[in-house]
């Protein structure tokens, strides 16, 4: 869709529930949402562990929550070793590599405005 076709689409007066926008704003939801997914970016890969020490203050509970949301959402993959003991590692899916450029356009946009 281009920038003209976008500006057609929002004039158009389309429900919020199936505005492309409010569905990935939603993807964005919550505190640690976005901060997750710069670390996993940064680092490709990691375990529950090494990311739980890269968010200072997350809970246990708030990163695995995070994670299973991301996970669902089809942003984040989590891969368990059948090892002992047990090893998961998270990174992103191409969805969740993709949304990169979202976070550059947020970032020229801050530069620009902030």
């Amino acid at each position: 869709m281009t920038f003209e076709e976008f500006q057609e689409y929002i004039k158009n007066e389309t429900p919020a529930e199936n505005c492309p926008v409010s569905k990935t704003l939603e993807l964005f939801a919550g505190k640690w949402t976005s901060r997750v997914i710069y670390e996993l970016e940064k680092a490709d890969r990691l375990r529950f562990g090494q990311l739980k020490k890269k968010l200072d203050g997350i809970t246990n509970t708030m990163l695995s929550g995070t994670l299973k949301v991301l996970e669902e959402r089809g942003i984040v993959q989590r891969k368990q070793y059948n090892e002992v003991p047990l090893r998961v590692e998270y990174s992103l899916t191409e969805a969740g590599k993709a949304m990169l450029h979202i976070y550059y356009e947020i970032a020229k946009w801050g530069d620009a405005y902030l």
